[in-house]
């Protein structure tokens, strides 16, 4: 239906294109014709003069203007005194005795109105030649393309992805589809038609399916999910038609979408989703069922939110495949540290294992930008290579922030900050279960004023309750310190007692770790989900809820509480080290500690509950070492 219609839209669409062309042309040449000869201002007395001379052959007055021409044709113009040729008889006999031509001009006009109404009538026609083209072909023009990549231009392949061996292993087959289809086929093997890339932002997964293409040595056709999402309806589905109908035209190729989730969000339900999404997103299902058996084209996507995905997409036949990309462990990370650092010089003694180690969590993006900070750090120090102390730097700045060496704070703000910042660390190296202490520092780096940084010996998967536990007591420890040492409490602690409670929340609420038992208790998405229906569980147990979270908390604060007032000679020598040298290292901290910290004796005597016998045998274990 549509090939019977396409000619003739064709010539409608051209025909108005070249009408537009030839209006604006004749408007811009009219204009500029007007516009060509401008004459020359000159004073009134001049013109007088030139009459007197017979040096004038025509004169054209307005109310003030008068615009004259010489015998040798060249123009000129001046201003009359207010009134002059009206109030002034014999300047019109005096001209015509002479034999000059006289005229009489209305008020000059501005070329403004012109281009102003030359614009809206382009613009009134572009509309009624759009709105034509639409009645026509039932659709808006599309004129963005698929950004496609030749097979002589890739240069990205599995040697320059890292860190992902398990996902490379998974796609390895896919690549040898594309080198050796018949090898396959002659078996009545299928091979994948959808490869769903999986996993959070900056893990690798557009260099991956790049790194495919450059193996295979195929194109590779690449767009993005938001490139189908439009506010006409019907261009997303052209769009989609014409990337498949691009794809087909190569013998093999690879198509790539990025973020799918823009355009694959599940139907119906509570998504936002609108009909022209829909229609995309069910073209999209319409075209990947459309491959033929011979044909070799894979489709490959990338997503982190595999959960609002439309299951008409995961289903056998289309995306049947599913590749999880995350982030990568201390071997990974040594071997991205590899790539990214091929075009950085090193010192000989860097060690990149060593800060492969310091980097737990980082993901392949997070890396190459720790490779590349360390690099600028050394040129802007006037160094030619990098440093093991520029990775320090480096990371220090990638994970606390940049320092704001701008920032004056007072002495006493400077004491609180001391104090504060020496409570978390001596809570933090004190409790077994915490992660070892890396830097203490009071210098304001990104939106704090200080920073406890605690650096994990190992990758962790999951975590247990003693381990959360600490984390809530070691977020507690600076507001303990001040209201011990500084007879105070302050606004410092906000965010801590901010992230200290929402532990707590996820312990009950989610983790199963409290006297409430292994249930999930959801939390109000919004506003509108606030009453205990929508919440899934009654007034009586949020309750509940609200005291064992509020249990969880004050139990970490009363353990750094007990801690720090046994240990206020290991806390008050930090905080004065701090304020000497406002930063204080891995090594530097051991040492204090084990000068300061004192041994503990299990005592009830007060008639309170004595510390566990975990964080006992710690403290008499640190002030034996």
């Amino acid at each position: 239906m549509l090939g019977g219609k396409f000619p003739r839209t064709r010539l409608i669409w051209t025909g108005a294109g070249i009408l537009i062309v030839i209006l604006s042309v004749a408007a811009f040449l009219t204009l500029r014709a007007r516009a060509t000869v401008q004459p020359t201002t000159v004073a009134f007395s001049e013109f007088l003069r030139d009459v007197q001379a017979g040096r004038v052959k025509h004169v054209t007055a307005g109310t003030d203007e008068v615009r004259f021409e010489h015998v040798d044709g060249t123009l000129f113009e001046t201003t009359a005194p207010a009134g002059y040729v009206a109030s002034n008889p014999t300047f019109v006999t005096n001209l015509t005795d002479r034999g000059i031509r006289f005229d009489v001009s209305k008020a000059a006009t501005s070329h403004t109105g012109s281009y102003g109404a030359l614009a809206v009538a382009l613009l009134v026609f572009g509309f009624a030649a759009l709105a034509v083209y639409r009645m026509v072909t039932g659709r808006v023009p599309t004129f963005e393309k698929a950004r496609t990549m030749d097979p002589q231009d890739a240069t990205v392949t599995f040697a320059d992805v890292a860190g992902v061996d398990e996902a490379k292993d998974e796609v390895q087959e896919i690549v040898d589809f594309l080198k050796e289809p018949a090898r396959f086929e002659s078996i009545g093997g299928r091979i994948p038609r959808g490869i769903l890339l999986v996993g959070p932002p900056g893990t690798g997964k557009t260099l991956l399916a790049r790194s495919m293409a450059g193996e295979a040595g195929v194109p590779f056709i690449s767009a993005s999910g938001s490139d189908f999402v439009e506010m006409y309806a019907g261009v997303g589905a052209a769009r989609v038609r014409r990337l498949f109908r691009d794809a087909r035209k190569q013998k093999s190729c690879i198509i790539f979408i990025d973020e799918l989730d823009a355009v694959g969000r599940n139907r119906g339900g509570n998504s936002m989703s609108h009909e022209e999404r829909e229609q995309t997103l069910n073209q999209l299902l319409v075209e990947m069922d459309g491959f033929n058996h011979t044909d070799s084209i894979i489709v490959v996507a990338a997503t982190n939110r595999q959960d609002i995905l439309d299951p008409a997409l995961l289903r056998p036949g289309r995306f049947d495949r599913q590749v999880t990309v995350g982030n990568p462990d201390i071997k990974g990370r040594e071997q991205i540290l590899k790539v990214h650092s091929r075009k950085v010089a090193l010192e000989p003694d860097v060690e990149l294992r060593s800060v492969a180690r310091g980097t737990p969590g980082f993901s392949g993006a997070d890396l190459a930008n720790l490779v590349n900070e360390a690099a600028l750090i050394a040129a802007r120090a006037g160094r030619k290579c990098v440093r093991n102390l520029d990775f320090d730097a480096a990371r220090d700045k990638v994970l606390m922030g940049v320092e704001r060496k701008s920032v004056a704070m007072s002495e006493k703000e400077r004491t609180t900050c001391a104090y504060h910042e020496a409570g978390h660390a001596v809570v933090a190296a004190l409790l077994p279960d915490a992660d070892p202490l890396h830097k203490v520092t009071i210098i304001p780096r990104g939106r704090a004023l200080g920073v406890t940084m605690q650096l994990p010996e190992a990758d962790r998967y999951t975590h247990s309750k003693p381990f959360i536990e600490s984390q809530v007591a070691i977020l507690m420890g600076g507001r303990i310190a001040e209201e011990l040492f500084l007879r105070q409490v302050t606004s410092g602690a906000s965010n801590d007692i901010e992230r200290a409670t929402e532990l707590a929340r996820k312990m009950v609420c989610e983790l199963g770790m409290s006297p409430l038992g292994p249930l999930h208790f959801k939390r109000p998405s919004s506003a509108w989900d606030s009453d205990s229906r929508a919440s899934g569980f009654s007034e009586e147990t949020a309750r509940r809820v609200d005291d064992e979270i509020r249990t969880v908390v004050m139990k970490g604060y009363e353990t750094a509480r007990q801690i720090i007032e046994r240990q206020r000679a290991a806390v008050k020598a930090l905080a004065e080290e701090l304020l000497e040298t406002e930063s204080v290292d891995a090594d530097r901290l051991k040492q204090l500690l084990a000068e300061s910290v004192m041994p503990v004796t299990p005592s009830t005597s007060s008639g309170q509950d004595p510390l566990p016998l975990s964080v006992r045998e710690a403290l008499s274990e640190a002030a034996l070492n």
